[in-house]
């Protein structure tokens, strides 16, 4: 009896210390319980009930229940049934499913089972799966699903844009309390800020190229070096994002858009922990700041605010160490010195990003485009040819003509040639020459209802009677003729 006691507790050791060896890779190396699975193939269930009993009961939790003192097993729908209740919608406790598992079991001609097995069967469950389960695929996704986290390989290789809405109030040009929005470049591989732009409003197309602007073209600052054109810049699904305006920028510039997956932000973390680090570090130290007191007003202007902006980024953010790189985002930018690849002048920058493109036919009095005529001399020798136009919407008077991609000329309009005229100035105009023909409109209508009341219908114009005023038949002479 001895010598099979003894054979039995060195059965049980042996179990204890091979499931032990092995999941230790998982315990102390972090191997993943799925590459253990593959690897000694056991099943992953088996592998997390062990991780599970090992948490809670430490290296003797390891050890199988010994041969002969199996109670009688469970039919393995028995588990399935446990689980399935557990993973079901809404939520169940775990003294509802054993009440619930009970009922059947009898029914079944099961034995009855304790409220410990069933929390046990529960807690092995994968937490993966009952995330997935109970709070969908989004919840899942957020805890479970990895991330790749990469860096790029060097400055200006990525930029990611993006927007916010800054908790604070300033005072706008009108002296108006407005929350203001900030549009940010910055360089992934340093986590520098090449460029922002504040600006009252909805996000824009042209907004984010005056911060694209500003992020390639080298500024007036020894504290912010950081210029050029991206190879990538990496976005979000926004319109302005998407416009065809971007896309013909970057076509022109030579750098590639990449658009973030729909509703799946975790890419883009970098910039949204600067928009953290902005929030606590400067905003809440500035009058207005929507979290600091109950009702705040606002203190500064907007272009105090970027004054403040620019100060914080260039002197503070850009020169401590980034936790996450290890150095601080301008040396890490500038590291051994490089070249950027910048555009040959701003005018060519301004021409590339500030304008929009546009085809167009030139006709005999000139180009047609946004119920304006734009005319040149030089125009005369491609009447009849296809151009592009290139425009500033802030400043519609004039528009600059390409054809085959060569500069032709600047095209003015003639009635407003030394004027400033923007497409606000155009809608304006056209929403005037709507409400003047609905107005005519509306006059001929009415006149119509004076002399046609509703319900009537208009009355033909009376033909004459023929009998009435019979037709005077006209007397044919004759002649005699002369013999």
């Amino acid at each position: 009896m001895t010598s099979c006691f003894t054979g039995s507790h060195r059965w049980i050791e042996a179990k204890a210390t091979a499931r032990w060896e092995m999941l230790r890779q998982h315990v102390e190396d972090g191997v993943p319980l799925t590459v253990l699975a593959g690897e000694h193939h056991i099943g992953l269930r088996t592998l997390q009930r062990w991780h599970q009993s090992f948490k809670l009961h430490g290296k003797p939790g390891l050890e199988p229940v010994a041969p002969g003192k199996r109670g009688r097993r469970m039919p393995s729908e028995f588990v399935n049934l446990v689980e399935g209740l557990a993973l079901a919608k809404p939520p169940r406790t775990t003294a509802a499913i054993h009440e619930q598992v009970n009922k059947v079991a009898l029914h079944q001609g099961w034995a009855p089972v304790s409220y410990s097995t069933i929390r046990s069967i529960v807690g092995e469950i994968d937490p993966g799966m009952m995330t997935l389960a109970q709070q969908g695929t989004a919840a899942y996704r957020d805890k479970y699903e990895l991330v790749w986290r990469r860096r790029a390989e060097r400055p200006n290789a990525v930029w990611q844009a993006d927007h916010t809405e800054l908790d604070i109030l300033v005072f706008d040009a009108s002296h108006q309390p407005v929350r203001p929005w900030l549009t940010t470049i910055m360089d992934d591989y340093s986590r520098a800020l090449c460029g922002y732009m504040i600006f009252t409003g909805a996000p824009s197309s042209l907004n984010t190229a005056l911060a694209l602007r500003e992020a390639i073209w080298p500024k007036k600052t020894a504290y912010w070096p950081m210029c050029g054109i991206p190879d990538v810049l990496y976005v979000d699904h926004g319109t302005d994002f998407t416009s065809h305006h971007l896309a013909q920028a970057a076509r022109d510039l030579h750098f590639e858009i990449i658009f973030s997956t729909v509703a799946r932000p975790q890419g883009r973390g970098k910039i949204e922990r600067f928009f953290g680090t902005l929030n606590t570090e400067l905003l809440a130290r500035l009058p207005g700041y929507l979290h600091s007191v109950p009702n705040p007003k606002p203190g500064l202007s907007i272009g105090e605010l970027d004054t403040a902006l620019e100060e914080f980024i260039g002197q503070n953010y850009h020169q401590r160490e980034h936790q996450e790189i290890k150095e601080t985002p301008q040396k890490a930018w500038q590291g051994n010195g490089w070249l950027p690849r910048l555009p040959e002048t701003i005018d060519e920058l301004n021409l590339l990003l500030l304008t929009v493109a546009k085809p167009r036919i030139v006709h005999r009095d000139g180009v047609h485009f946004q119920g304006l005529r734009y005319i040149s001399p030089l125009l005369a020798a491609y009447v009849g040819e296809s151009v592009i136009l290139r425009y500033d919407p802030r400043d519609v008077a004039e528009i600059q003509v390409f054809h085959r991609g060569q500069h032709i000329c600047k095209a003015v309009d003639p009635t407003h040639e030394r004027a400033t005229v923007t497409f606000k100035d155009i809608q304006k105009a056209r929403s005037a020459r709507k409400r003047q023909l609905r107005g005519q409109i509306k006059e001929r209508i009415a006149t119509v209802a004076e002399f046609l009341p509703a319900g009537q219908p208009p009355t033909e114009p009376t033909q004459p009677d023929p009998a009435a005023h019979p037709t005077k038949k006209t007397k044919l002479r004759t002649y005699a003729e002369d013999e």
